[in-house]
C-alpha cells in the first residue's frame, strides 16, 4: 500500500519517531505495519442492554476484516446508556448526554492517535448519532455499522417487542389485562440480542445512514443474531479501506443533498422523532446549512410507504424480509424523491448502488407502491405558535384526525404526569403538558416512553393530547407533540402554562397554540423566575449549561 498513513508520517518525524514506534513494538507491530493504514475501531459492546450485547462479535469481525485488507485495526470502546432501561427514571436524563460523550469519545481518539480511518460500531439509540457525529467531527475515512436489529418475542400468537411491554402498563393498569398476561409480556417481549425492533429510534437511525451514504446497502435492517451481520462488517472493513485509499471521507458524503435522501426515507418509513434532534446535530457536526424547518420542507412532498410500528403492523426484521432500505430507496428515486447523484461509501453513487435493486415484490406489503402509500406526506411535522415560536417536532401517522384542543393538565416532572394517568385521572379531550424537561431543564431531554405508553394501554391514545419540552421514544405515537422551543427552563411560553387553560394542537395548520391572551401571557411572564438548576456539578450540569436549543439540535459546541 506504500507508506501514506497519518499516524506513519507522523512517527517519523524528528526525535517523536523512536518513542513512538516503541509503543507499537510494545503491541506486536513489525517493521512492515507502519506502511499500512492505521484503523480506529470504535466498539460499542456492552453487557448494559440487549441493543449492545451482540457487538463484541463485529468488532472481532471489523479486526480481521480490516487485517485482510491490509489495515492495522485498532480497538478502542464507546459508552452507552439503554433508553429502555432508563426510562422513566433519573438515568433517563444521561441518555441524550451519552450522545455527547460517544462523539467526543470518537472524535478524541481519532484525533489523539492520529488515525486514518474508523470504523464505529453500536446498538442502542444514542451510539448512532454519537458516533456519526464524531466521525464528521474527526473527517477521515469512516464508515457506520449498525449491531442489528432485535426479532420479536411472541406471546399467544402476538409479535412483541419493548413498546408492548409499555403499552402492557397501561392495560393492567386499566383493567384490561391480567396479571399473568402482563407478567408473560414482560419476559417474553425481548428474546435476545439486537436494538429495539419496530421502527423505533436505533432502526431510524440505522436506516438513515444507509440512506445518508455511510453504511453499505442491506446493513440496517439485519438482525443481530443472524450470520450476515458479521459478513456484512467484513465488507464494510474491505470498502473502508479503500476509501483510505481514496482519501474519501465523512464531509465529503454528508452534505444538504445526502441529508435530505436520510430525512426523505425517515418520513417514508414512518422513523422516530428524535431524529430531527440527531440530524440537525449530524448537520452541525458536517458544517451543513440544516435547520428544523427543512424538516417540514421534505415532510410536505415524501409519503409515508412504510406499514412499521409503533403506528403500523411490522417491524424491521419484516422490511428487511420486503427488501430492505434500498427497496424503499429506490421507490423513491424513481419517483424523483432522492438525489441519485449523492456519492456513498462504497465510491458509488446512490443511483448506482440502486440500479440493480429489484421492483418490489407482489408478495409483501411491508412497503407500498408510490401510487399506494400509507399515507400522502410524511409523519414528522414541525409545528409553530405561541407555546413553539422556535417550533416543536408532532408524529401524526396512525391518527384519525390529528386535532384537538382541550384543557390543560400541568406536571413539572415526569412522574407525577405518570401517576395521573394510572390513578385514572386523564381523561379524554385533556392536554398534558409536560414541561421542565428540555435540554436545560431535565437536564438531558428525557423520553416520555412510560406516560405515553400507559396511555395507548388506557386506550387514549388518539383522544389525549400530550406536549412537553422533552424528547420522546421512538416507539411511541398518538397525539404527541415533542421537542417545544424554547423550553420552560429557558421561559418559553410552555412554562406559563395554567391549569385548565385551552391549547389547541392542530397538525393540519402545523399550529401549536395556547389559548391566552398576550396580555396575560405578559402578566405571567413577568411573574415567572427561573428555576434553580438541578444538577450543579457533573456531566449533567455542564450539558445543561452547554446545551442549545432543541432547534438547534441540542448541541454543546
Amino acid at each position: 500500500m506504500g507508506n501514506f498513513n497519518r499516524r506513519s508520517r507522523h512517527i517519523t518525524e524528528g526525535v517523536a519517531r523512536a518513542p513512538n514506534r516503541s509503543m507499537y513494538y510494545g503491541m506486536g507491530y513489525q517493521e512492515s505495519d507502519f506502511g499500512k493504514p492505521m484503523i480506529g475501531v470504535a466498539n460499542g459492546h456492552s453487557t448494559i442492554t440487549p441493543c449492545n450485547s451482540g457487538l463484541q462479535k463485529l468488532a472481532d469481525a471489523a479486526v480481521e476484516g480490516l487485517k485482510a485488507a491490509g489495515a492495522n485495526p485498532q480497538v478502542f470502546g464507546t459508552p452507552t446508556i439503554s433508553d429502555g432501561m432508563a426510562m422513566g427514571t433519573e438515568g433517563m436524563k444521561y441518555s441524550l448526554v451519552s450522545r455527547e460523550v460517544i462523539s467526543d469519545c470518537v472524535e478524541t481518539c481519532v484525533g489523539g492517535q492520529w488515525m486514518d480511518g474508523v470504523l464505529v460500531i453500536g446498538g442502542c439509540d444514542k451510539n448512532m448519532p454519537g458516533g456519526m457525529m464524531g466521525m464528521l467531527r474527526a473527517n477521515v475515512p469512516a464508515i457506520y455499522i449498525y449491531g442489528g436489529t432485535i426479532k420479536p418475542g411472541h406471546y399467544k400468537g402476538q409479535d412483541l417487542n419493548i413498546v408492548s411491554v409499555f403499552e402492557a402498563v397501561g392495560q393492567f393498569s386499566a383493567g384490561n389485562m391480567s396479571e399473568e398476561d402482563f407478567c408473560q409480556i414482560e419476559r417474553r417481549a425481548i428474546p435476545g440480542s439486537g436494538s429495539c425492533g419496530g421502527m423505533y429510534t436505533a432502526n431510524t437511525m440505522s436506516s438513515s445512514f444507509e440512506a445518508l451514504g455511510m453504511s453499505l446497502p442491506y446493513s440496517s435492517t439485519m438482525a443481530n443474531v443472524e450470520d450476515e451481520v458479521v459478513v456484512n462488517v467484513q465488507q464494510a472493513a474491505a470498502v473502508l479501506v479503500e476509501a483510505v485509499k481514496a482519501d474519501l471521507k465523512p464531509r465529503d458524503i454528508v452534505t444538504r443533498e445526502s441529508i435530505e435522501n436520510a430525512v426523505a426515507v425517515i418520513m417514508a418509513t414512518g422513523g422516530s422523532t428524535n431524529a430531527v434532534l440527531h440530524f440537525l446535530a449530524i448537520a452541525h457536526a458536517a458544517e451543513v446549512d440544516w435547520t428544523i424547518d427543512d424538516f417540514e420542507r421534505v415532510r410536505a412532498r415524501t409519503p409515508v410507504l412504510c406499514d412499521l410500528k409503533p403506528s403500523g403492523k411490522y417491524l424491521a426484521v419484516d422490511l428487511h424480509k420486503a427488501g430492505g432500505i434500498p427497496a424503499v430507496m429506490k421507490v423513491l428515486l424513481d419517483a424523483g424523491l432522492l438525489h441519485g447523484d449523492c456519492m456513498t461509501i462504497t465510491g458509488r453513487t446512490v443511483a448506482q448502488n440502486l440500479a440493480d435493486v429489484p421492483p418490489l415484490r407482489a408478495d409483501q406489503d411491508v412497503i407500498r407502491p408510490i401510487t399506494a402509500p400509507m399515507y400522502e406526506h410524511g409523519h414528522l411535522a414541525i409545528l409553530r405558535g405561541n407555546l413553539a415560536t422556535e417550533g416543536c417536532v408532532a408524529k401524526i401517522t396512525g391518527l384519525k384526525n390529528p386535532v384537538i384542543t382541550g384543557p390543560a393538565r400541568v406536571f413539572d416532572d415526569e412522574q407525577s404526569a405518570l401517576a395521573a394517568i394510572m390513578a385514572r385521572q386523564i381523561k379524554a379531550g385533556d392536554v398534558m403538558v409536560l414541561r421542565y424537561l428540555g435540554p436545560k431543564g431535565g437536564p438531558g431531554m428525557p423520553e416520555m416512553l412510560a406516560p405515553t405508553g400507559a396511555l395507548i394501554g388506557q386506550g387514549l391514545g388518539e383522544s389525549v393530547g400530550l406536549i412537553t419540552d422533552g424528547r420522546f421514544s421512538g416507539g411511541t405515537w398518538g397525539m404527541v407533540v415533542g421537542h417545544v422551543a424554547p423550553e420552560a427552563h429557558e421561559g418559553g411560553t410552555i412554562a406559563l402554562v395554567q391549569e385548565g387553560d385551552s391549547i389547541t394542537i392542530d397538525a393540519h395548520q402545523l399550529l401549536l397554540q395556547l389559548n391566552v391572551s398576550d396580555e396575560e401571557l405578559v402578566r405571567r411572564r413577568a411573574a415567572w423566575t427561573q428555576p434553580a438548576p438541578r444538577y450543579t456539578r457533573g456531566v449533567l450540569a455542564k450539558f445543561a449549561r452547554n446545551a442549545a436549543s432543541a432547534s438547534k439540535g441540542a448541541v454543546l459546541d
